[in-house]
């Protein structure tokens, strides 16, 4: 599965968007019917994971930690417990809850951004300017790119 790209949406009063038809279609095309949103972990937007894919985060956050340890279990716990199972209507709509929009600033202009095997929700009002700098992007890709053996 790979969702590539970014596409501006709205959301309704309600708080429905549109997945856009290229992402509905890598999900019919892998036979994935469900998805599970999450605020991510890192930034201020919103994550959905093809069932799948959510169940291998799952299984190889749980494979890292114990059973026995207090704080490994608290984490764990929170990264499970902060998710909605999602699933699309008839028109390729699904419910964005009031308490994700809150927690990802989203009032009705959306960004989907295809991240490879997941999608991530953003308000417009965080996407205006680039993520990074393109001189900062083009170091850091560099920097990463690089096989310090080999210099290429």
């Amino acid at each position: 599965m790979r969702f590539l790209g970014n596409i501006e949406a709205k959301t309704d009063a309600k708080g429905r968007a549109f997945l856009p038809a290229v992402f509905r279609k890598v999900l019919q095309g892998a036979s994935e019917e469900n998805l599970v949103l999450r605020k991510d972990v890192f930034q201020e937007c919103l994550v959905l994971y093809p069932e799948s894919v959510w169940n291998e985060q799952m299984d190889a956050l749980r494979s890292k930690l114990s059973r026995w340890n207090k704080q490994q279990q608290l984490v764990f716990r929170q990264f499970v417990s902060e998710v909605e199972l999602v699933t699309l209507d008839g028109n390729g709509r699904f419910l964005i809850p009031k308490r994700y929009m809150k927690m990802a600033g989203i009032e009705q202009d959306v960004k989907f951004i295809g991240m490879g095997d997941t999608i991530e929700i953003w308000s417009n009002k965080h996407t205006s300017e680039p993520f990074m700098e393109a001189q900062e992007f083009g170091l850091a890709l560099e920097e990463m790119m690089i096989d310090k053996d080999n210099k290429e």
